[in-house]
């Protein structure tokens, strides 16, 4: 179990460590890489090349601005890309739009503005599907979830 964490900026690090937390907590390797679209985009097409030959199952792309690092990946590769709007301007809206504004046929799965912890989410989510172990963790994760947030609400809450 793979995953590739691709992000155009040095500037975009603190926003996109959420996703490596989240399967960090499921024990899935990953690869954090910084390539632009824009800048690097020959780059950018051989590390897909390369992440592809290397086994890995599921892209995460964080991008701010005009968000196309996302769109871009999933228009070289047929793995799951999901993309993590980052705010840089606009409150992050325009980074949202563009990358849930895909045309047909090249999706990209888009969690929400800096959110890349549920990215990680949405890739353990994916790659459960093929590994088995991965569900049972992934259950035994939400179950533990619900419990302690039953048990810390409820007595009520002292406002």
């Amino acid at each position: 179990m793979k995953v590739a964490i691709i992000f155009g900026s040095k500037s975009d690090k603190d926003v996109m460590k959420g996703a490596a937390e989240a399967l960090k907590e499921f024990n899935i390797e990953y690869k954090a890489l910084i390539l632009s679209a824009h800048r690097v985009p020959e780059k950018l097409l051989e590390t897909l090349k390369k992440l592809e030959e290397e086994g890995f199952e599921c892209i995460i792309a964080g991008a701010g601005l005009a968000a196309h690092l996302p769109g871009v990946i999933a228009s070289h590769t047929i793995l799951p890309v999901i993309g993590v709007p980052i705010n840089a301007s606009l409150n992050g809206l325009d980074s949202l739009f563009s990358i849930v504004q895909m045309p047909k046929s090249i999706p990209v799965a888009t969690v929400g503005i800096n959110n890349s912890y549920n990215a990680g989410m949405l890739a353990v989510e994916i790659l459960s599907l093929k590994y088995p172990d991965l569900k049972e963790k992934l259950k035994l994760y939400r179950q533990n979830m619900k419990e302690k947030f039953i048990k810390e609400n409820e007595e009520g809450v002292q406002l």
